[in-house]
């Protein structure tokens, strides 16, 4: 099994990285913060102002450590990569397979099939933990109704179908998420999903861990020499990484939200840790931002049981084996695409 390795987050302003010997040196105002030996390493996230060395950064593509650059505040700029791993003839089948309506479909219906269940697992995991705290009924009608949409995805055959059926889900999932708060629940209100930019600290929480998972998702597609920028769910758009926003799906219930409503139902972030940006845009301080980078690679530590492989994993392995899991259904080696079932 494939060892699970770290990703370091860069979050202060004006760092420099760089490499020294087998180490990388994090520096600011010319003193040494942070030295990681290399091994260790499996991707770097500069947040803001933060330079790389150009020997860094041609290390990095060279042994396959992906470097992404995002915004003070979480938003995608870019990333770097080396070469395009894997075999031609993968990338090609899965170009083709793109292009196919039908094949697309098939794929796209198990990906939102997994993403709809592990929806309920949320739900139904608060209604067992929190019963005495939150409106039961209202749950498990949206519960109820998210199970008759899965019905309806595994009936479906065509793409515009499905992706209106997830949309509904996500309606409905959506419509009860601040029944799911339980602790500061006038601090932290959620009464839609906003983006770009999010409007509330709920939706700042949100959109900042999804960033993070597309990254450590993108970096397992390229991996196992799939093309992370041609997906079957999401449709083509220059600059937007198709497969991996498809592959993200099934994770952003379990992996995504769960953190999120723990972060506030555990208190381990503050509304004092928010502020309103010019733009509107909610946006956490540095203290927060640190807060949920620690909570979420910690989180990729816990070790959860696959249904598929049948063995107990690291959850920041799960990205990989459903990318394997992806490729190999590409090339034929198994009949179908299996999402991940949390359990």
């Amino acid at each position: 099994m494939r060892k699970l390795l770290n990703t370091l987050y860069v979050t202060s302003q004006g760092s420099y990285i760089h490499k020294e010997g087998e180490t990388i040196i994090v520096e600011r105002e010319q003193q040494k913060v942070l030295q990681l030996p290399v091994h260790t390493l499996g991707g770097i996230v500069c947040f803001g102002n933060v330079l790389c060395s150009p020997f860094l950064l041609g290390f990095c593509a060279e042994h396959d450590i992906s470097i992404s650059f995002l915004t003070e505040y979480g938003s995608f700029l870019a990333s770097v990569r080396g070469p395009v791993s894997g075999n031609v003839l993968l990338r090609r089948e899965q170009y083709r397979i793109a292009d196919n309506s039908e094949k697309s479909a098939k794929i796209a219906a198990n990906i939102v099939t997994g993403k709809l269940m592990n929806s309920r697992l949320v739900m139904n995991r608060a209604i067992r933990d929190h019963g005495d705290k939150i409106d039961i009924a209202t749950i498990r009608r949206a519960s109820s109704s998210i199970y008759r949409l899965i019905e309806e995805v595994a009936l479906a055959v065509d793409l515009d179908e499905i992706r209106g059926i997830e949309g509904m889900a996500a309606s409905e999932y959506f419509a009860v998420f601040n029944q799911l708060i339980v602790d500061q629940k006038e601090d932290f209100v959620f009464n839609e999903r906003n983006r770009r930019p999010p409007l509330d600290p709920v939706n700042a929480l949100l959109s900042f861990i999804y960033t993070l998972l597309v990254h450590d998702v993108r970096s397992a597609l390229e991996t196992v020499g799939l093309d992370p920028t041609v997906g079957f769910l999401h449709r083509d758009r220059p600059g937007r990484p198709g497969l991996a926003l498809d592959l993200m799906e099934e994770f952003r219930p379990v992996i995504a939200d769960r953190l999120v409503l723990s972060l506030i139902n555990r208190r381990q972030v503050a509304p004092n840790g928010f502020k309103k940006a010019e733009s509107g845009a909610v946006v956490m301080d540095d203290s927060t931002r640190k807060t949920v980078l620690v909570e979420y690679q910690n989180r990729k530590q816990d070790e959860i049981f696959h249904p598929y492989i049948e063995e107990k994993i690291p959850l920041g392995l799960l990205f990989f084996v459903q990318a394997n899991l992806m490729a190999r259904f590409i090339r034929g080696d198994i009949d179908g695409y299996p999402p991940f079932f949390w359990r």
